[in-house]
Parts: C-alpha cells; structure tokens; sequence
C-alpha cells in the first residue's frame, strides 16, 4: 500500500508545500478557505505525515515518556491518565513504560526514550538505581520525578505528603478508640511506606500510646492484594489479632480484608481496616474501604505540565518541588456510620 506524499497534496489544493505545511502544524497562519483546501486534499488522498521524519528534522519527537513502577495498580493508572489529558492537549502522546520496581528495565527504557528522541520523561524511580538526570538533560530531555521528591532544587517533582497521610489515618482510629495496631507495608525501603508509617507512629506517640506494646509492622514483600492476604494470615496466625490495621496500600487492605472475612473476623467490629490510595475499588469492596486519598489524577497531570514548561523554556524554566496535601476518606471498614470525612 502506497501513501501520498506533501507534495501531492499540495498539487491537488493548488497551494505550496509550505502552505501544506503551515495547514499541518501553524493552521493560525493560513487563511480559513485555504485550509478547508488542503484538508479535503489530505482526506481524498489518504496522506499521513510522517512525524518520525519530522522528528529527524528537529531532533525532538512530540512524545512524552512515563515510567511507572507497576502498571497494573490502579494508583499508577490514574496517574498515567492525568499525564495522558495533560499531553493530548499539546498534541503529543504517551510512551507507558512499566519498570516493575527494577533498575535494570528502567535503565533499558531510559536509553529506547533516548532513541525515541522523546521531549522528556516522567518517571517514578525504581529504588536499586540512580536515576541519570545530568546525562538526559545533557540530550535535551526534561525530566520530571512522579510521585517522589528530591533534595536538589534544579529538578522538578510531584508527590503528596505521606507523612500527613499516615496521620490523618491514625488519628482517625485514635478517634475511633482503637489502642493496638498492625502496619500492613511492602518494603520499608521505599520512601512512601517509611514516611506512611512515620506518620502513623507520630500520632501515636502523640496520643500517648507506647509503640513497642501498641503497634507492630507486617513487612510483605509486595503492594498487591495476594500480599495482603498474606499480611492477615500472619496476624491470624499470630494468635491475637490487632483492634486496627493501616495498610501502606488500597491493595493491600482489600487482600487483608478479603483474607479476614474468610476467616469469620467481622470488620470493623473485630478490626478496623484502612487503606491508602483511594482507587476506584476502594468503595466498591465487600466492605467499603476507608482510605487516605491521594490526587492521583492531579499527581499525572501536573507532572506533564512541568514537563511541558522546562521542554519549552529551558533557560527561564523555575524547577519546583510540588506536594499535594492527601484527605481522609471514611467508609464502613473503621465505622459502622461510614460517611466521608
């Protein structure tokens, strides 16, 4: 199958290539009647411009890469959908990259967006590698950290306080009378977890409660459901089950709970459950889950924009450190009133 080309189409509208062109990418500098022209040439001929060329040109493609640790968890699809919005109305498109939390992919996919000549990345970093921020801006590539934060101010990030939000979640079961607690997290090695459980022991302390007897931490190896699971089996098994649990995750908690309520433990009567996130499930589980929410959607959203805005002016461009502020959900897992707080 053969596909026309630029000068065909200007054949046909009887206009030049560069007026083809202009109706292509700078359609304001072109005369209405003209335009209509050229596009019912370009319809009639079938003609698809071929940006990969035109990104040979200009050595910079309208795509945006966005790497996340793990695509299947609703947190990150939400994310990728902001950033999505964010770039449909810039006209460029997304590149998905899923690193599974491992430096090795996310090495790999940092070099295919280099040879993409991609306008920047959005990536939430793997923990088991430096991320080489000097080498891809020294190819003229944005770069942007997703829901992490950084010490140095010559980088833009986004992310949400995950310290409030381990306190707002404990404070709400403080509330709720509970004094014996479970952390349910994956490993602490990563950033969101540890500042979600320093916030919780924060309020605890602040509550007067002792940790050593109060509290204790299921470290799972994952942020899924079938660690979750996993989590409330060692706490059955432990003898004594905790009044409350903070799950690290939405993920988590629905596992825990589904685990839980096979074995008989009434929630929240018995436990009291809360989770982080907020994704769409949360609601709709056998137990309306209270969670922490975080403006996930937002999160993407305002990650491409600065992207956008250093791609653009890199000179004038003021990197800057953005954290959200996440909110307390109340459902039916901590209170049998639920409602939203």
């Amino acid at each position: 199958m053969t596909t026309s080309s630029i000068k065909e189409v200007a054949h046909r509208a009887g206009v030049s290539v560069g007026t083809v062109s202009n109706v292509l990418n700078h359609p304001e500098r072109v005369a209405e009647s003209t335009r209509t022209r050229v596009l019912e040439a370009v319809a009639l001929l079938g003609f698809v411009r071929n940006d990969s060329a035109r990104s040979l040109r200009s050595g910079v493609a309208n795509t945006v890469g966005l790497i996340v640790l793990d695509v299947a968890n609703p947190f990150f699809t939400d994310v990728a959908r902001g950033v999505e919005d964010a770039c449909n109305e810039t006209g460029s498109v997304v590149i998905l990259c899923n690193s599974d939390d491992s430096g090795a992919k996310q090495e790999r996919y940092l070099r295919v967006l280099q040879e993409q000549r991609v306008r920047g990345v959005l990536v939430t970093p793997a923990r088991d590698a430096e991320l080489p921020v000097a080498e891809l801006r020294a190819r003229g590539l944005a770069v942007v950290l997703l829901d992490r934060t950084d010490d140095r101010a010559d980088l833009c990030s986004v992310a949400v306080d995950d310290v409030v939000g381990g306190r707002l979640a404990a404070e709400h079961l403080v509330a709720e009378g509970h004094r014996e607690f479970a952390f349910v997290t994956g490993p602490l090695g990563i950033r969101q977890c540890e500042d979600r459980r320093r916030g919780m022991r924060a309020a605890l302390r602040d509550a007067g409660l002792r940790l050593g007897t109060s509290t204790r931490d299921v470290v799972v190896p994952a942020m899924n459901a079938r660690s979750g699971a996993e989590a409330a089996g060692r706490l059955l098994a432990a003898g004594r089950l905790p009044s409350a649990v903070f799950c690290a995750n939405d993920l988590l908690a629905m596992g825990l709970m589904r685990e839980l309520l096979r074995a008989g433990v009434r929630i929240p009567r018995d436990v009291a459950v809360v989770g982080y996130d907020d994704i769409e499930f949360a609601a709709a589980s056998a137990v309306a889950l209270t969670s922490v929410r975080q403006p996930t959607y937002r999160l993407g959203r305002t990650a491409a924009e600065l992207l956008f805005e250093e791609s653009e002016q890199p000179r004038s461009h003021t990197h800057r450190q953005v954290v959200f502020r996440p909110e307390l959900v109340v459902r039916e897992s901590t209170t049998s009133g639920g409602g939203t707080g």
